[in-house]
Formats: structure tokens, C-alpha cells, sequence
């Protein structure tokens, strides 16, 4: 646990509750929209376990996801060798997880192509030593392995969930950019999950690295619980600066989704019942409208974050959100946001 966090107020997260979900229904909305999902997470343990089977129950709520994703969340580690290559086991575990449920849908057609591609950990801060990690990723990701995320997800005033939170200022760390400088040579790309407080120190970092092609995750958190509860017009001026910002860097990509998540602060989790998509386009829509008009569809892509949101609503629900938020747009703007931009940055 980083120290200069241990002792901080906790933003729980939202839990998945099964039972809770399953009080309200919708069917889906654009059912023929292509679909890639580029950021969604498998767990033994986390959310109640979620694996194949759960990622596979809700892809089948009616929209066409055509392929997903995996991206890093500390799963199947190895648990002995050299610690610097312990987070392999994850990208080992995951391949044979996409290899595994690929025979068990041949009888789909189509068939969602799991985890075509995969973000996994590595230590950046090891500087030139990381390279032995990346080339382990690669190798055991049998050609789906697509890039690095190491999140900076840290505030000096609260903690998410019982996320372990990074050292504050991560990516402005000597160390850290020294492994980053290593992730173009290897063709990988860059997940950053950090809060809209941060914006401006991942921009620094994208800036330096132009060669690095990087995708801001979540939004870029505009944080709404805690410290920042009931201060959402403040913080969305911030964020929507900072997001202004860095929109001009022409190697950052943005998320569309993540939010929600408990410590973005809108309370749906905490409704006696689910919320309806139409609920959801209204809370988001200004945060996805914005990204969409700052960055242009062609570097805005949809998420669902699951299983992290599904603490929030259902996976049919989520898509339909999305679906209300973007019902206006011409067709060739929803190809990229829903399939075309996610299919480019991971080279799916």
C-alpha cells in the first residue's frame, strides 16, 4: 500500500449485485451497430469472479459486440519467479481464457472474438529493465498483446475502493518515463487511468512521447465524491480545460465510459432500483458529448468498464446509454465511435 495514501478516507466502490440488476430490463437499442468493447476486465475473485462465462452472459444482452478488449487489473500474477515478470501470469491466463471460450462458441454465428487484444502491467519505473517484461508480454500473448497500463489513479485527500493507489505524480517520475521512452520500440501503446486532478501531468507525459500512441481511460475521471461531492460544475470547467488541453496532442485518444464508477459521484448504485438508459444519457451525455466534440470520433471510443460498471447498471442498459447519447450523430461518426477507432488503436 503506497504510505502516502494508507491513511486516507475510502470511496467505496459500487458493488455488483446480481439481484438488484435484475429488477429492471431493457432490450437493445440499434441491435445491428458493430461493436468492439476495448476495455473490460476478467477476475477470480474481484466483483463476486468474473470470468468467460460472465463476460459472455452479458455480451449477449442483444447488442453486437463483435470483439472485446482485456485490460490490466492485477489478475492470475505468477505466484513464484522473478517479480518483475510476475504480471506475465496475467496475459498467460487471459490468452488461454480467449483460446478456451473461442472453441466453446464455435456453434455462435458470429462468435465474439474474446480478448483480441490485451493491455497488461508493467513496472515502468524499472527504466531500461522493463524491456524484458514487455518482450515476456509479447511472447506469451500469442499476437494479441497490444499495449501497457499503469495507472496514476491517486489524490492526496481520498482513496477509491481498496484500490492500491500509486505514488502521487507517477507520470512525471524520471524512473517511470524512462520505461515509457521503451514502449514505441516494442509497437505497444499506453492505457492511463488517473483523475481529472492529474490531467495535466498525463498530457506532459503524452507530450514528451509523441512516438506513443495513448488512451485516456474513463473520461479522465472527473471526480464527484469526496472531497469534490456537490462541486460537479466546478469540476467539470476543470476537467473540460484540462481535457481541451490535451486534445490538441494528436497521439491521445479518449474512453467513453467508466462512469459508473462510485468515485465519479453520480449515485445510481445507491437507487432502490437499476437506472434506465434514458437516466444514464442524461448524467453522461455532457461528459461524452464534450470528449466527442474535443477529440473528433475518430479518437473517441466506447467502453463499458465491466465489470467495474456493472456495479451501476446492466451491460444492455450501458450500451443503450451510449446509444441515446450518440442517436443523432450520422452513421459514419457512430462507426468509429462504437468500432472503428477502438479496431485502430488496438490493430484488432
Amino acid at each position: 500500500m503506497n504510505p502516502q495514501t494508507a491513511s486516507l478516507p475510502v470511496i467505496p466502490r459500487a458493488e455488483v449485485r446480481p439481484a438488484w440488476l435484475a429488477q429492471y430490463t431493457e432490450a437493445a437499442l440499434e441491435p445491428d451497430l458493430a461493436i468492439i468493447d476495448p476495455h473490460h476486465h476478467l477476475s477470480d475473485h474481484g466483483w463476486g469472479g468474473y470470468l468467460a462465462g460472465d463476460l459472455l452472459a452479458d455480451l449477449g444482452s442483444g447488442h453486437r459486440i463483435e470483439s472485446t478488449v482485456f485490460i490490466q487489473v492485477g489478475f492470475a500474477y505468477r505466484d513464484s519467479g522473478p517479480e518483475h515478470l510476475r504480471p506475465v501470469g496475467e496475459t498467460e491466463r487471459v490468452v488461454q481464457i480467449a483460446r478456451e471460450a473461442g472453441l466453446a462458441q464455435q456453434a455462435a454465428l458470429p462468435p465474439t472474438q474474446l480478448c483480441a487484444g490485451i493491455v497488461g502491467f508493467a513496472d515502468l519505473s524499472l527504466g531500461a529493465a522493463v524491456e524484458e517484461v514487455l518482450a515476456a508480454h509479447l511472447e506469451a500473448g500469442a499476437g494479441r498483446f497490444r499495449g501497457i497500463r499503469c495507472h496514476a489513479a491517486a489524490h492526496d485527500r481520498f482513496q477509491y475502493g481498496v484500490m492500491q493507489a500509486p505514488p502521487l505524480h507517477l507520470y512525471m517520475d524520471r524512473a517511470f518515463r524512462d520505461g515509457f521512452s521503451r514502449l514505441a520500440r516494442f509497437g505497444l501503446s499506453f492505457d492511463s487511468w488517473a483523475y481529472h486532478t492529474q490531467l495535466e501531468e498525463l498530457a506532459d507525459l503524452a507530450r514528451a512521447f509523441p512516438e506513443t500512441p495513448v488512451v485516456i481511460d474513463h473520461v479522465g475521471a472527473p471526480v464527484g465524491a469526496g472531497p469534490y461531492a456537490g462541486r460537479r460544475d466546478e469540476v467539470f470547467a476543470e476537467w473540460r480545460n484540462e481535457m481541451r488541453r490535451i486534445a490538441e496532442l494528436p497521439n491521445v485518444s479518449v474512453k467513453l465510459g467508466g462512469l459508473g464508477m462510485s468515485v465519479i459521484g453520480f449515485p445510481f448504485h445507491l437507487q432502490p432500483t437499476p437506472p434506465t438508459s434514458a437516466q444514464l444519457a442524461q448524467a453522461w451525455g455532457p461528459y461524452i458529448r464534450e470528449c466527442i466534440e474535443l477529440f473528433g470520433p475518430r479518437r473517441c471510443m466506447f467502453e463499458s468498464n465491466f465489470p467495474v460498471d456493472k456495479g451501476s447498471c446492466s451491460y444492455a442498459v450501458l450500451w443503450n446509454a451510449f446509444k441515446r447519447i450518440t442517436a443523432d450523430l450520422p452513421e459514419d461518426d457512430k462507426r468509429w465511435l462504437y468500432h472503428d477507432s477502438a479496431a485502430r488503436f488496438y490493430r484488432i
